[in-house]
């Protein structure tokens, strides 16, 4: 398979690194650790402008109808720069509307998405429960005049505190099914959550007998859903991907600076081998990782996607670990310390290593589907 990106994704990964380096260095990023936005608006305007929120939907919604690998880029991208914002998880949504969704629904929902006037949050895990379809709690329940009514609570729900749509998986019939919801809907309660990761919000989702019209529950049942879910899980290895990006650069400028015993820590052999096994983790990550955005916009429902994507998140999800501890090894005490950006990025990739499903999780998937076994990971 060939790796090598071409014209047009090159210019899509500059073109986004060149806009986050203007709009959202890193000095930014630190004026909105505390902030309650979910976005920045002047970042937010700018993506839409570069039609971030159209990258992967069809023409026909004003999308540019590209694939999940152009998707990781931009993913990627944000994660080298610790950007914040619902480009990812609104795309998401789009996507399972795209796919699943009734016609009308998806007729009045994407033109919003794609022009920016509204953004949208996928709520999926729960409180306790693995990242899964064996995960999910919260059912929903068939009324007599044909909608649902929704109970359960959702939590980490990346940009909801600000979404105009959130896309909630519940059970309906035992089995995991996708309904769309009006945020502002009687009965949907949003709270802010204090995690790991301050350049990203997260919230915990209520939702008390709220009521959904038959129209907003999506088709696909649980195979629509796990499609879902792994394309989370790419875009969740893209960020940790330019996450270890970074913490490997970071890393290598410090060594090369610092001086002990008259001369840069670099140079001795073990900090060598260290920032080298960092490198070749950061080279896998990319290898797995797209080739896992290859293989699902190939063939999405293809047992070689599934495996491919819980290969690489277990990858990444370990890798993240891995390389941002050896980051902090190699910078010493400084890297933690608020005044240093190294922090930020340890932070990102420790919260990287366990959203979408940590490696425990994709690693028992992918043995069930390499063996054929059904796998509980309800734990």
């Amino acid at each position: 398979m060939n790796f090598e990106l071409n014209d047009e994704q090159v210019l899509i990964r500059d073109s986004v690194r060149e806009l986050l380096a203007d709009r959202a260095p890193i000095t930014r990023v630190r004026e909105l650790l505390d902030s309650d936005q979910d976005v920045d608006s002047d970042l937010w305007k700018a993506a839409v402008e570069a039609g971030w929120t159209g990258l992967t939907l069809p023409e026909r919604f004003g999308g540019a109808e590209l694939g999940l690998v152009e998707l990781a880029l931009l993913a990627q991208e944000g994660g080298r720069a610790l950007a914040r914002g619902p480009h990812l998880g609104t795309a998401l949504v789009g996507a399972a509307l795209v796919d699943e969704g009734e016609a009308g629904t998806a007729a009045e929902v994407l033109p919003e998405l794609v022009a920016g006037r509204a953004w949208a949050a996928w709520a999926f895990a729960e409180p306790g429960m693995a990242w899964s379809l064996d995960g999910v709690r919260a059912v929903a329940r068939r009324d007599s005049d044909g909608s649902y009514v929704l109970d359960g609570v959702k939590t980490a729900v990346q940009d909801a505190g600000g979404a105009r749509w959130i896309l909630v998986t519940a059970l309906d019939g035992g089995e995991p099914t996708s309904f769309l919801v009006d945020r502002a809907a009687p009965g949907v309660t949003v709270r802010r959550q204090r995690v790991i990761d301050p350049t990203r919000t997260f919230y915990e989702v209520r939702l008390a007998g709220v009521r959904v019209l038959g129209g907003r529950r999506l088709g696909g049942g649980p195979t629509a859903v796990q499609r879902l879910l792994d394309k989370g899980s790419v875009l969740r290895c893209a960020d940790a991907l330019g996450t270890m990006e970074r913490l490997l650069e970071l890393t290598v400028e410090h060594t090369s600076s610092r001086v002990q015993f008259g001369r840069p820590i670099g140079s001795f052999q073990a900090v060598k081998h260290g920032c080298s096994d960092m490198a070749l983790t950061v080279h896998g990550a990319f290898a797995a990782t797209y080739y896992a955005a290859m293989a699902a916009d190939h063939d999405p429902q293809g047992q070689d996607a599934a495996r491919a994507v819980s290969a690489a998140a277990a990858f990444t999800a370990e890798g993240a670990t891995e390389v941002s501890g050896r980051a902090l090894q190699l910078h010493g005490g400084i890297g933690f310390t608020w005044e240093h950006d190294l922090h930020l990025y340890l932070r990102r990739a420790r919260a990287d290593a366990v959203l979408h499903g940590d490696a425990a999780l994709h690693q028992d998937r992918l043995c069930a589907l390499l063996t054929g076994a059904s796998s509980d990971t309800r734990r």
